[in-house]
């Protein structure tokens, strides 16, 4: 005769069964694959970076162009090793920076209170890349002009690299802009374009990563895991992949 109980699992049996069901999940999951041949997906399906096409300039006017390349060779002089910011393509990368979500703060709260923060806190300004950069070269302009008579860009170099560091230690007022806070803005913007993949407009034929020796968004390192201390000369790759991987349409 058949019971008409009816047998409920008590909660370590429902624990168990949970965790084994998660592990089995996870596991097949977990395995690796190794594709031979042609990718099943196209690059960037996912999540495809924000970039702007090369040849014309989105954000920054043809002065500032001038003014912004004479202070990215000054902050990244040519020298034995490397070209400069400005031959680098630091200009290209900050304009096309400003013209995207980074130059109109979208993705950040901008609402206030506005407060001086700590320098963990990150920015603590009212005004979003875009503004801070047409207020800082205007207000910087105006200063070479009224102290040298001249524009940033047609000072020597010797006299260019005195006002930045005025700029920098805040010997420099601007009117509606920090200086100082400025100045660290130029000089984050330089560094990213200089360093940068050269998808988003900056280090222009991957100089600044041949000149570290840094191969680049490679797909798989694992061949390489075990050589410790040795010298690998791979050739630096772009996020967009060698000219011969682009899906043509």
């Amino acid at each position: 005769m058949l019971s008409t109980k009816t047998t409920r699992p008590n909660r370590r049996q429902f624990l168990s069964s949970t965790a084994i069901a998660l592990f089995l999940g996870s596991t097949g999951r977990g395995l690796g694959e190794t594709i031979a041949g042609s990718p099943p997906w196209k690059p960037f399906d996912a999540s495809p970076p924000q970039t702007l096409g090369s040849g014309t300039w989105y954000f920054l006017t043809p002065d500032e162009v001038r003014m912004v390349g004479a202070i990215t060779e000054r902050l990244i002089p040519a020298d034995e090793l490397s070209i400069s910011g400005k031959d680098a393509g630091c200009v290209e990368f900050i304009d096309r920076q400003l013209a995207g979500s980074y130059g109109s703060s979208e993705r950040l709260y901008m609402k206030g209170p506005f407060q001086p923060g700590t320098p963990e806190q990150g920015d603590q300004f009212p005004l979003d890349p875009r503004q801070r950069y047409r207020l800082g070269l205007a207000g910087l302009q105006a200063h070479c002009r009224e102290t040298y008579q001249k524009a940033f860009a047609d000072l020597p170099p010797e006299q260019r690299d005195q006002v930045l560091t005025q700029l920098q230690t805040g010997a420099i007022t601007l009117k509606d802009v920090d200086g100082k806070a400025f100045f660290a803005l130029l000089l984050q913007n330089t560094m990213e374009g200089f360093f940068a993949d050269p998808i988003y407009g900056g280090n222009r034929e991957m100089v600044s990563w041949r000149m570290l020796g840094f191969p680049g968004a490679r797909y798989d390192y694992r061949y390489y895991i075990d050589k410790h201390n040795q010298k690998l000369d791979l050739p630096p790759l772009s996020i967009a992949g060698r000219s011969e991987w682009r899906v043509k349409d």
